[in-house]
């Protein structure tokens, strides 16, 4: 067993009690601050009858009563299952029938009313705090316990709960500080939501290096300009996706000379929007990962960004990357030369310690996903002569129209180098002659305006017939989900407005 008796957050408690450990709108705590105030919710959490084991529901918005909660069921070997608030009630109840919690932690009375079907025990953030403190004992901290059941995005099928270890998270803080570097006088932004593997991600490498994290209730750009210009300690590094780090160019951001780093993962980055960035002054660096591998499986520094920018870079420390054929079986990488730079593309396999215990009651997935000790990710890709991970599509998202296969993203690419077109999104429409139809969603540019003949012009200098779209509908905006990916439900349902 691997256990010891002090969990991450004690440690560095004892070790740099003065240290900033943890800054909100609504103030800032010390490691030594924050360690009392998770003893303080040990002893409520125990006084509700909570049992070493059990499982924990927390729905409620990012901030440090989130963050004293993480720790606390970490500290009394609970397992935590962070809710997704954005969900509709019934989609909220489905995550907590899976999870199948002791207790639950909520915001509101009407949603903790809503979840007293579901658990033994359910309380508003404000009867949480009323409970008398009860006497608790810490349990033995052991890396291999589930630390968290983290719901996935949902963006493509029935979201399942994936089981995360400490070790887990351990593995993937060592992975990325040897790609990325850490240290106690680094200062993480974040505004990625602690029902999300990248924000709880981030609060626990902050516990194992000591570095201090400012956590945004939500997304804001000018919210984010302000702590990125003013916060003390300088910020070192933010965790952003795609759409927020062109909304925040958009405005006109100056990164700060201390920002190191700007890690950009969640959903594919395009070319154009990279290159900005860089002439910004932004130190880009993008990253692969998923739930499945506690976060990043691929990442690249900025310098390396710059020279590739569209690689997500070498597999992390301890962790491997292959790509195989349907049957499994390996596909040549990249050689050098300009005829074999690019491998073949294939389904992208991962190995490693990052990798989940497993779905929650879901042997079929577990079937499906987890292979002879590697996981097959669902998405394709290839890697180059020097090692480097190209991410193309997933493989539900690759569109194959009259026996081709479609990928989304390179004509996504496409469009997106028309001056009147701020972003694309391509699904592929069902279609009786053809098997799928190429679609589009266009936004224009602030002040611009589409005509659809001049894109679709423009596509055919640059794709093959089959590739271009044959539907394009013009969108305020695509469809989103809370943690920045594509919510491709929601765009299948706009399909039937569709131009030919």
């Amino acid at each position: 067993m691997n256990s010891v008796y002090l969990d991450w957050l004690a440690a560095q408690a004892l070790a740099a009690p003065r240290a900033v450990a943890l800054l909100t709108p609504a103030g800032r705590w010390t490691y030594a601050a924050l360690d009392a105030a998770v003893d303080a919710a040990c002893a409520r959490l125990t006084a509700a009858s909570l049992r070493t084991g059990e499982r924990v529901a927390m729905h409620g918005p990012n901030d440090a009563a989130a963050v004293i909660l993480v720790h606390a069921c970490a500290r009394l070997g609970a397992v935590l299952a962070p809710l997704n608030t954005r969900l509709a009630p019934a989609e909220v109840a489905e995550q907590l029938r899976l999870a199948r919690p002791a207790l639950v932690i909520c915001e509101n009375a009407a949603v903790a009313a809503a979840a007293r079907p579901h658990t033994r025990v359910s309380l508003t953030r404000a009867e949480f705090d009323a409970l008398p403190p009860a006497p608790f004992t810490p349990a033995p901290f052991d890396t291999e316990r589930t630390q968290a059941i983290v719901f996935t995005s949902g963006s493509t099928s029935t979201p399942k709960g994936v089981q995360l270890s400490f070790a887990n998270h351990l593995w993937s803080a060592l992975g990325s500080a040897a790609r990325l570097g850490a240290s106690p006088d680094d200062h993480w932004l974040s505004v990625l939501p602690l029902f999300h593997v990248g924000g709880l991600a981030v609060i626990f490498r902050a516990a194992l290096f000591g570095f201090a994290v400012t956590l945004l209730p939500r997304f804001d750009p000018d919210d984010v300009a302000a702590a990125l210009t003013h916060a003390q300690p300088p910020i070192t590094l933010v965790s952003l996706v795609p759409t927020m780090l062109k909304r925040m160019l958009d405005r006109g951001w100056p990164p700060a000379p201390a920002l190191r780093c700007a890690l950009l993962g969640g959903a594919a980055a395009d070319e154009s929007l990279l290159h900005a960035a860089f002439a910004a002054g932004v130190p880009v660096s993008t990253t692969y990962g998923m739930t499945e591998a506690a976060s990043q499986i691929a990442t690249q520094t900025p310098a390396e960004t710059a020279r590739k920018p569209l690689s997500v870079g070498r597999p992390l420390a301890q962790t491997r990357v292959r790509i195989c054929d349907e049957s499994g079986a390996d596909l040549p990488t990249g050689t050098d030369g300009a005829d074999g730079a690019v491998g073949a593309v294939g389904e992208i396999v991962v190995r490693g310690p990052t990798l989940m215990r497993g779905y929650l009651d879901n042997p079929a997935a577990d079937a499906r996903t987890l292979r002879d000790g590697e996981l097959f990710t669902g998405d394709l890709g290839y890697l180059d002569a020097d090692g480097d991970l190209f991410v193309l599509q997933r493989r539900s998202d690759l569109i194959i129209s009259g026996g081709e296969n479609v990928y989304p993203a390179e004509v996504e690419r496409v469009l997106r180098t028309h001056p009147a077109v701020a972003d694309a999104l391509v699904i592929g429409a069902p279609d009786a002659e053809w098997g799928q139809l190429v679609c589009a969603l266009l936004v224009a540019h602030a002040g611009a305006s589409i005509d659809i003949d001049a894109v679709l012009a423009h596509a055919r200098k640059s794709l093959a017939g089959y590739k271009r779209p044959r539907r394009i509908q013009i969108v305020h905006t695509l469809p989103l989900l809370p943690n920045g990916k594509i919510d491709r439900k929601a765009a299948e349902k706009q399909i039937s407005d569709f131009r030919f």
